[in-house]
């Protein structure tokens, strides 16, 4: 939730409106990402983590339904009130849910009466926000903004989802043409360092920010330096080849019974063909391109291949302090190449925000003094609080205007099909 609530009239009208005109914008963005697919893809679920785009489509539909029309529209009358048992995520307070595995035996309702549940919540939505911005409702402004962030994140997941659909599928369909590049010159690795010291990390409390970004709180850091760029595949392919999936010495305990027990050789979407290594991406399959930063490696994946090039992984609080001064600018969805590309050589943090999700070694826990908020709402980020890790900087699917320099996400260390990657670290 945002941090700092105006209480000022005619700035809370203000945002109003701008809120307004967002939410036109991210839900017609939601459906232009998902134009390119078929009902058949859109209804697909190729493993219990990725649900389906219409799925993903009707749930966020669900959550202003749900948060907002429920509470602030006395006169809304649900689209469809058994909708709230098959788009409900994970929200205990709410009530019942469709088991997630099975989201993808929801042949019904379709893509077309999923879309017509769109448009009936939008214009309730736009008649609501209308009325909001003659009497502005901190509270109101307060969830629309969570719920636009919220949506924000599933367009991420829809790109993410649909790639491991289409990847399973034998004719390797794409989900957009590909883009022409010229291979470029891999530059060294190159560091910054960084004192240390007693350092502040958070969100400051100044604009919307998820609660799970604060508070803002005092770190101590020893001095430390980080690679000015992501690994390449050029260089994860070193390790490949140094059978560094077959030497226990670089991996922790769970990451060597985990790639045994899965079979894992590579990063996820790499595949031998005819002794050549390709990847699926969402412009179908090709070949490596050794200049690109690696993805879709698991934090097992990153940690075993930060020990075998004698660094480490960064901490959250080290990826923060570098990452202070930099603008949010990046390889993010608003470029439409959807993969992350390579580094510029030019001097400075390069790719920090952008290209892929960057692994940190830091369990995703509460900060000190954290608090949840209250009712479900409380339940969107505290309750995941074991058995995660952090990961920082967003990736060629973000969406554009969703991130922050304090943005934490957050997946178990197994996980791999979100667009994830490594930069390295070093004790200085």
């Amino acid at each position: 939730m945002p941090a700092v609530i105006d209480e000022h009239p005619g700035r809370q009208e203000s945002r109003a409106a701008a809120l307004a005109a967002r939410f036109v914008a991210i839900r017609r963005f939601s459906e232009r990402l998902a134009a390119p697919l078929s009902p058949e893809d859109q209804t697909v679920q190729s493993m219990p983590d990725a649900s389906p785009t219409k799925w993903h489509l009707a749930h966020t539909t669900w959550f202003f339904e749900t948060f907002i029309l429920a509470r602030f529209d006395g006169d809304y009358q649900p689209f469809d009130p058994r909708y709230g048992y098959l788009f409900n995520s994970y929200y205990e307070a709410v009530g019942a849910r469709h088991p997630r595995p099975q989201r993808g035996l929801l042949s019904r309702p379709g893509v077309d009466e999923i879309l017509a549940y769109r448009r009936h919540v939008d214009r309730a939505m736009g008649e609501l926000m209308a009325r909001a911005e003659g009497k502005a409702d901190a509270a109101l402004c307060d969830l629309l903004e969570l719920g636009l962030n919220h949506e924000q994140q599933h367009q991420e997941l829809i790109l993410m989802d649909i790639k491991h659909v289409l990847s399973v599928n034998p004719l390797r369909p794409a989900y957009q043409p590909a883009r022409p590049r010229a291979e470029t010159p891999i530059w060294p690795m190159r560091w910054l360092r960084h004192g240390g010291g007693l350092v502040e990390v958070g969100h400051a409390g100044h604009g919307f920010a998820f609660d799970n970004e604060g508070p803002r709180h005092r770190v101590w850091l020893e001095p430390f330096a980080l690679a000015t760029r992501l690994v390449t595949c050029a260089e994860f392919l070193q390790f490949i080849e140094d059978d560094g999936y077959r030497r226990p010495e670089f991996w922790l305990s769970e990451g060597w019974a985990t790639i045994n027990a899965r079979g894992w050789t590579a990063p996820l979407y790499w595949e031998d063909v005819g002794g050549r290594w390709h990847v699926f991406t969402l412009s179908g399959q090709r070949p490596v391109a050794m200049d690109e930063p690696v993805c879709h490696v698991s934090f097992f994946e990153a940690a075993a291949y930060a020990k075998w090039a004698g660094k480490r992984l960064p901490t959250e609080a080290e990826w923060e302090q570098a990452a202070a001064t930099l603008k949010l600018r990046g390889n993010l969805a608003d470029t439409g190449v959807l993969h992350p590309m390579p580094a510029a050589d030019r001097g400075g943090m390069q790719q920090m925000v952008g290209d892929a999700w960057e692994w940190t070694a830091s369990p995703y826990v509460a900060y000190p003094r954290y608090r949840e908020p209250e009712g479900a709402i409380g339940e969107y980020n505290g309750k995941f609080m074991a058995n995660q890790m952090v990961l920082r900087g967003g990736a060629a699917v973000t969406p554009p205007g969703h991130l922050r320099i304090t943005y934490r996400n957050f997946f178990p260390p197994d996980t791999r099909w979100m667009f994830s990657g490594i930069r390295l670290a070093e004790d200085w």
